[in-house]
């Protein structure tokens, strides 16, 4: 028993050794970051702008991989199953960790064991858009059509159980509209989506669709913010334009794999929340419409914590039942 034991002491020293040894050479080859997001959507243009700032501090480069859709399952799938060396780094955001678990039965992942919080990253300032040829200059008018039933009005989600689609159904039940939801990989192909016609409103971040309400083609009908945005200062929060109530904002944040050594962890905590507090680099994300709002890893694992239990009353507000997860064909 003695020799078994000296064994295990040694076989633990030596994988302590090794792991210190990994964080002292980290990083040594190209990072992947995965974006549980479409490219071109905001939170995709600004971890590429981040990879950009982050790669000569790491001495490495940082690839990004795009894994839009379902809620942000199959990122945080593709996370999942990584390797916890240090190589891969997840960007997840609300659905991943606090409403993805009280929707779905059967995730292929664990929120709460898959993935180590590395930090906070930012909150998003969302906007409600229609189409330019929707006949609806404010949300009371809006809310007038959809409450006739004259017009098929379709809304852009991020997938069955997203912050889009939960907005959604908590606007039906409100409103006692039948709005329908159709699902999109990213906040850019929605904006677009709704530019083009093929679906008529969408709430998502504002960052997609300042251009669109700018050259005319998508009109802003309320904003998720305490405040006007000085990016749109025409248009009315949701409490001013009629709907106030809903809890919950969205945000997005860094997690790697389970296993990742804490050295590593501590590394990446400095590296990207001291670019996320660099003035240049603020000013960039107030020009994106998101809050910069970084933090330490024993920060974000608190915020996720508290996260999740607003996620459980925004769930019973929306009226929305728990389903099994059934993965995209």
């Amino acid at each position: 028993m003695t020799r078994l034991l000296v064994r295990a002491a040694a076989a633990i020293a030596a994988t302590c050794v090794a792991a210190s040894a990994n964080a002292q050479t980290y990083p040594n080859k190209p990072i992947r970051m995965i974006v549980a997001i479409a490219a071109g959507s905001v939170t995709d243009v600004i971890m590429r702008a981040a990879a950009t700032e982050l790669a000569p501090r790491l001495g490495q480069q940082l690839v990004i991989e795009n894994r839009g859709g379902a809620a942000g399952i199959l990122g945080a799938q593709a996370c999942a199953t990584a390797a916890g060396d240090g190589y891969t780094l997840c960007v997840i955001y609300h659905s991943t960790t606090s409403y993805n678990p009280l929707l779905f039965e059967k995730l292929p992942y664990d929120a709460d064991k898959d993935f180590v919080p590395v930090t906070r990253l930012f909150f998003l300032t969302e906007g409600l858009f229609v189409n330019a040829g929707v006949p609806a200059n404010s949300v009371a008018e809006l809310k007038a059509m959809a409450q006739a039933k004259q017009v098929a009005l379709n809304y852009g989600t991020l997938g069955e159980g997203s912050f889009p689609d939960l907005f959604l159904r908590w606007v039906n039940n409100q409103w006692g509209s039948n709005i329908v939801g159709v699902p999109y990989r990213g906040g850019g192909p929605i904006a677009q989506a709704v530019a083009a016609g093929d679906i008529q409103m969408s709430r998502v971040g504002v960052g997609n669709f300042r251009a669109l309400v700018e050259a005319g083609k998508v009109k802003a009908l309320g904003v998720s913010a305490a405040k006007r945005t000085p990016l749109m200062p025409t248009v009315p929060t949701f409490a001013e334009a009629g709907l106030g109530g809903y809890p919950g904002q969205g945000w997005w944040g860094l997690a790697v794999p389970k296993g990742t050594p804490p050295a590593i962890v501590t590394r990446l905590n400095a590296e990207f929340a001291k670019l996320f507090r660099e003035q240049k680099f603020v000013e960039f994300l107030d020009g994106q419409a998101v809050d910069s709002s970084p933090t330490t890893p024993e920060e974000f694992a608190a915020f996720l914590r508290e996260d999740r239990k607003a996620a459980e009353t925004l769930i019973k507000i929306a009226n929305t039942p728990r389903t099994e997860y059934k993965p995209e064909q």
